[in-house]
C-alpha cells in the first residue's frame, strides 16, 4: 500500500517568510517578509540560502531549542542538487536528509520526518522548503533580463520559506496518515503549464489515498493542493469528475490563492514548493475551521534540458492528512 497511518506525531509550530510580491497578496500575517529579493546578499541564490537559515534560526528561538534538541532536520527546495537546503544545512549539527519532488518537497519531507518520529519514544524533527522566484526563473526558465513573454498558463514561482516543527509531544495539528504518490506522464510537454502537467499526479494520490483509507471525499473539511494554480485547480477537477465520478467541493488551491487577482504578473497564480506551507500555517490553520484537512503536494519532475529536448513531463504528487483540534 502506498498509504500509512502515523502514530503520535504532531505538528507544534511553524514559522515562515515571505518575498516582496507575496506580501501585497491574500496573506497579511507572514511572520517575516522581505523587502526585495536580494535580502541584503550578493546573489538571489545566497538569498535564499539565508530564507533557510532565518526560519529555522527563528522557529528554533520561538521554542527555546538548541540544535543538539532537534533529533532531525528535512529540507527541499528547486536548486540543482538541492543546493539552497545543503548549505542552510551546514549551518546546523543536526542530522540531515534532503529530499527532492520539485514542488512536492514539503510534504515528501513531513512524510520522511513522521516516519523517522513515529517509532521513537520522544523527539523533534524540522521540516524546511523553500523556493525564490528570480533563483527558479533562471534555471527553470530563462533569466528575467531575457524578457520572455510568458502565456497565461504560466505559474509565478513564490518566493519564501517555511520551517515546522514535527514533535511527539500532543499538540493541536496532528500528522494522521499519508500517501506517497506514482510518477505520472500523460505526455504534457508544456513548461509554460504545470498545472496541466500535475493534475493527473493529483487526481492520483487523491484516489489512491481515498481508495486505501477507505474514505469517500466528504470525509474531509478541506482538500488542500500545492500549486496547480487557478487552470490547473479547475482541470483537477473537471479530471475527477469525467475519469472518477468524483466531485470536489471542498478544495482550495493555494497557488491559486496566494496572490490576489489584481496581480496579474503572477498570471495563474503561485507555484514553487513554499507555496502550499506559506497558505496553510498562514491562512488556513489560523482560520479555525477546519479539523479534517488533506494536504497534496504537487511536483513536476523536469528540467530545461529535457524539455528542450521535447520529451514529456513526469509529475508527482503526495498527501498527508492532518487532524486539527480546533
Amino acid at each position: 500500500m502506498a498509504s500509512q497511518k502515523v502514530n503520535g506525531v504532531y505538528i507544534k509550530d511553524a514559522f515562515s517568510i515571505a518575498g516582496p510580491v507575496e506580501k501585497k497578496g491574500s496573506i497579511k500575517n507572514y511572520d517575516l517578509v522581505m523587502d526585495d529579493y536580494y535580502y541584503n546578499e550578493k546573489t538571489f541564490e545566497q538569498a535564499e540560502i539565508k530564507m533557510q537559515k532565518t526560519v529555522i534560526d527563528q522557529l528554533l528561538l520561538k521554542n527555546r531549542f538548541m540544535n543538539r534538541e532537534i533529533d532531525l532536520l528535512v529540507s527541499g527546495d528547486l536548486s540543482n542538487q538541492i543546493s539552497v537546503s545543503c548549505y542552510a544545512a551546514s549551518n546546523y549539527s543536526i542530522p540531515f536528509l534532503g529530499v527532492y519532488s520539485a514542488c512536492a518537497s514539503f510534504v515528501e519531507g513531513l512524510i520522511a520526518a513522521s516516519e523517522y518520529l513515529e517509532n521513537k519514544r520522544k523527539g523533534h524533527a524540522i521540516c524546511v522548503t523553500s523556493s525564490h522566484n528570480l533563483h527558479a526563473e533562471k534555471q527553470f526558465r530563462f533569466p528575467i533580463e531575457y524578457g520572455a513573454p510568458k502565456p497565461a498558463t504560466t505559474t509565478f514561482t513564490a518566493t519564501g520559506a517555511v520551517a515546522t516543527l514535527l514533535t511527539k509531544e500532543v499538540s493541536k495539528v496532528k500528522i494522521e496518515s499519508y500517501t506517497i504518490g506514482k510518477v505520472e506522464d500523460m505526455g504534457c510537454k508544456d513548461a509554460s503549464h504545470m498545472g496541466a502537467v500535475m493534475t493527473p499526479a493529483a487526481a492520483s494520490v487523491l484516489v489512491t489515498h481515498l481508495t486505501e483509507m477507505k474514505r469517500n471525499i466528504d470525509y474531509y473539511d478541506l482538500i488542500l493542493t500545492g500549486d496547480l494554480g487557478c487552470i490547473g485547480s479547475q482541470i483537477l477537477k473537471e479530471y475527477l469528475k469525467r475519469a472518477y465520478n468524483i466531485k470536489m467541493k471542498k478544495h482550495i488551491d493555494a497557488g491559486c490563492e496566494l496572490y490576489l487577482k489584481s496581480q496579474e504578473e503572477t498570471f495563474a497564480g503561485a507555484s514553487g514548493p513554499v507555496a502550499l506551507p506559506l497558505y496553510l500555517f498562514n491562512k488556513v490553520l489560523k482560520e479555525k475551521k477546519y479539523t479534517k484537512i488533506l494536504i497534496i503536494g504537487t511536483g513536476s519532475l523536469h528540467n530545461p534540458f529535457f524539455v528542450n529536448q521535447k520529451l514529456s513531463i513526469p509529475a508527482v504528487a503526495h498527501a498527508v492528512s492532518l487532524e486539527v483540534k480546533l
